[in-house]
């Protein structure tokens, strides 16, 4: 059976996420806060992948989210939702800043690439956001795969070379269509 480690980073969604990946496929899943674990420790769990949950603060704040790509990302396939996506942006060398607009439960279409996370999936896409951050200055190792229709904010990036993905939005709420699909389509990175 694989093995899933969720990143908790202190949010009111991390189980919401661990329910839509329940609900979508066999897995063991390993649930751990961003500070009562260490690297060490999630060498010897030897999960078969990797999500970093979303959180209330910023990717200064994730406790070890950042150390865990840093480490693991070139090895172990990675998601990363919201926080966890900016995570990745900054251990790449991109930035995070304040939305010119912050938003709490608000739907946003989506325009993507059609690749990755998002295969078989509609386009545009209706997602739910829940974010005061966004990434900035993407670096080139990463790829954007999606952004807000109105406003091209990024809601999607991929790692080039390792399989590392991140969602600003929230795959887990009943408001993104396809979240399901998202989860699965990433849990197909685990065997390869």
């Amino acid at each position: 059976m694989l093995r899933l480690l969720m990143i908790d980073n202190y949010d009111s969604f991390t189980y919401n996420l661990v329910q839509l990946i329940l609900s979508n496929v066999r897995v063991a899943m390993i649930i751990r806060r961003n500070d009562q674990l260490t690297l060490k420790e999630i060498t010897k769990l030897s999960p078969d992948g990797i999500v970093i949950s979303p959180g209330p603060k910023g990717p200064k704040d994730a406790g070890l989210s950042k150390p865990i790509i840093e480490t693991f990302g070139e090895k172990i396939p990675i998601l990363g939702v919201c926080l966890g996506m900016q995570c990745i942006n900054e251990v790449f060398g991109g930035k995070t800043r304040e939305a010119d607009l912050p938003v709490h439960g608000k739907t946003s279409l989506i325009s993507h690439n059609g690749r990755y996370l998002f295969r078989s999936l509609p386009n545009p896409l209706k997602v739910a956001r829940y974010h005061s951050l966004i990434v900035d200055d993407i670096p080139g190792c990463l790829e954007l795969d999606a952004v807000t229709i109105d406003s091209q904010i990024p809601m999607a990036i991929h790692h080039k070379k390792y399989r590392i993905f991140g969602v600003q939005f929230h795959p887990e709420s009943f408001l993104t269509e396809g979240g399901d699909q998202m989860i699965r389509n990433f849990l197909s990175f685990l065997s390869q």
